[in-house]
Parts: structure tokens; sequence; C-alpha cells
């Protein structure tokens, strides 16, 4: 009796041995689908989002102007552009240098209506 005990204790062990590794491998495999889900839905939302960016740019002029001046520096033909500096960077003369190093509103191409 004993002995029958002790074999099928090892044909368990011998079992869990067998299946142990593929089961480890099947639940990392879900892991990485799961991540792999979460990564395609937060891509479709931001090719949606950049879809949406591109149609305010090609039909809309008023936002196409307000991304031209915001994030381009762009101004219309006979503007000032005045430019200011926050006082921390007065205080912060590398953080100054940095900001001078761009190229200024007047070195760059003109939005025009």
């Amino acid at each position: 009796m004993l002995k029958n005990a002790l074999w099928l204790f090892i044909a368990a062990f011998v079992i869990l041995m067998i299946f142990l590794p593929s089961y480890s491998k099947l639940q990392d495999l879900r892991q990485r689908n799961a991540d792999y889900a979460v990564q395609v839905r937060d891509l479709k939302q931001e090719n949606t989002r950049l879809v949406e960016e591109k149609r305010r740019l090609e039909d809309d002029p008023v936002y196409l102007e307000k991304v031209a001046r915001e994030k381009m520096g762009l101004a219309r033909e006979g503007e000032v552009v005045y430019k200011m500096i926050p006082e921390d960077m007065i205080q912060d003369p590398q953080a100054l240098k940095d900001r001078q190093k761009k190229v200024p509103a007047s070195a760059q191409p003109q939005v025009q209506r």
C-alpha cells in the first residue's frame, strides 16, 4: 500500500513537472496578450484623435491659424510678436540663454489670410 502511494506521488510529481512550465508560459502569454490589447486600444484612441486633428487642420482655417500661432510661433505680416520672459527665467541665466537660442518669430515664415 505504501509502495502504491509512493508511485502515485512520483507520477503526480512528474506530471506536475511536465505541465507546470507550459502553464507558466500560458499565463505569461495571456498577460502579454492583455498588455497588447491595452496598447491597441490606446493606439486606436490616439489614431482617432489624430484623424480629428487632421480634419480640423484641413477644414478649419481658424484652428489652423491658432495652431500656427501657438505651436509654431508664426505671425501675420506686419504684426509684432512680444515674448514675455517669466521672472524665474530672468533669475536663471542658463534658462534665458536656452530660450534665446530659439529662432525669433521675425525669422519664421508668416501666416497670411
